[in-house]
């Protein structure tokens, strides 16, 4: 009797267990199905994530493009045709086929857009100083999402460019040590003692240590180069090296004004000696006339000057642009303390970095004269410092946050 009262209390246990893995299986199910779920909107996303990459990748190009086209030039109609075919041709790239599909098809939509100011950005304000790149309508079919009722994701994106803070270091400078004042002794409104758009004549330094001061240049030594055959390609655009505010440069000794002309003159479209247009190209506009000590002396307004070089550069054309490279008129010139300086070679204190406008080629033979016009700022290649001085002088063209989005 013992053994036949115990098998009720079996069967239960085992019914309870089985039971159970009833319970358990559903569970499972449902577990997986949310799991499975997780993974496809993970993918998705990824997807999405890559997308928005590629896109936000071809909207910075294009923005920093048109920014540049713009610092160069201050044409907004130049500078859009070089941001949309800067964005297009990105399309064009292996791993681009949506974005580019999108674009022809006409969902993806792109605007750029002209600012005097970065915050806040206010379209279509003058003088322009930076772009905005948008788009819109770019959206990617989801593969797992619509599972989700999740059919296709948006992806926005835009891009803002324009100058940097005026530069600490500088790269590809002309070799010529422009002799300026102190910034603290140096008038007010100036740059290192000169006026933005005055006419000046610089001559070559005197070889006495005495009244070397503004109005005075010397050739110097750019990152050990030594010769006229350095110094003539450093000033055709050859140089690539940088200096920075405050380190001491070398004057170059000799009689390398010759081939400092030689190449100096390219940017005119002028070739003498072993310099060709190939290597290096001419400016834009080269238009210039001859000007003289005397002209200067008698305060003549040269022709061809800084205005006339901005009104031709703000009404080109972007349908057919002129040939050459805009912006090779304009130097980037280092800037000394002067004062004591002996002839041959020397050293001299770099004081910063200016803009220089060249009107007129420089004579080969006689003596050294070279005219032209400080500007204001001017397109550059470097690094703004840790602490960048804010003003005139040469920067860089980068990118910024958009401030009216989240989207840059």
């Amino acid at each position: 009797m013992k053994g036949d009262s115990s098998m009720p209390g079996i069967n239960r246990t085992r019914s309870t267990s089985h039971n159970q893995r009833g319970a358990i299986l559903p569970l499972v199910a449902i577990s997986l199905i949310g799991i499975l779920g997780m993974a496809a909107l993970a993918l998705d996303m990824s997807h999405a994530h890559l997308e928005k990459t590629r896109l936000q990748n071809s909207l910075d190009a294009a923005a920093l493009s048109a920014a540049k086209v713009l610092d160069q030039t201050g044409n907004t109609l130049v500078a859009e045709t070089a941001g949309r075919d800067t964005f297009a041709s990105n399309l064009a790239e292996p791993g681009n086929t949506t974005l580019g599909e999108a674009l022809d098809g006409g969902s993806l939509t792109v605007t750029v857009e002209f600012s005097s100011t970065l915050d806040p950005f206010v379209p279509a304000t003058l003088p322009a100083q930076y772009v905005r790149v948008r788009a819109a309508g770019y959206d990617v079919k989801n593969w797992f999402a619509p599972l989700f009722g999740l059919n296709r994701t948006e992806i926005p994106g835009t891009a803002v460019a324009g100058p940097s803070p005026t530069l600490a270091n500088v790269c590809n400078v002309a070799p010529m040590m422009v002799c300026g004042t102190p910034p603290a002794s140096a008038p007010p409104g100036t740059t290192y003692g000169y006026s933005r758009g005055d006419v000046e004549m610089l001559k070559i330094g005197s070889g006495t240590s005495s009244e070397v001061g503004n109005g005075n240049f010397y050739l110097v030594r750019l990152d050990g180069s030594a010769g006229g055959a350095d110094v003539r390609d450093a000033a055709a655009g050859k140089y690539h090296s940088c200096l920075s505010n405050g380190e001491v440069v070398e004057t170059e000794p000799g009689n390398t004004v010759g081939p400092f002309a030689q190449g100096i003159n390219t940017r005119l479209g002028v070739y003498k000696g072993p310099v060709n247009a190939s290597d290096y190209p001419p400016d834009w506009f080269t238009d210039h006339a001859n000007y003289t000590e005397a002209d200067y002396q008698n305060g003549t307004a040269p022709g061809f000057d800084l205005d006339w070089y901005l009104s031709k550069m703000a009404n080109v054309d972007p349908t057919t642009p002129p040939s050459g490279v805009p912006g090779r008129r304009i130097l980037t010139v280092p800037v000394g303390d002067c004062n004591g300086l002996a002839n041959g070679q020397s050293s001299v204190d770099l004081l910063g970095f200016a803009c220089f406008y060249m009107i007129t080629e420089m004579a080969q033979t006689g003596q050294a004269l070279f005219f032209g016009q400080f500007k204001d700022d001017c397109g550059g290649n470097g690094v703004p410092g840790p602490n960048p001085v804010t003003g005139p002088g040469p920067h860089v063209i980068q990118l910024y946050k958009d401030p009216d989005t989240l989207d840059s």
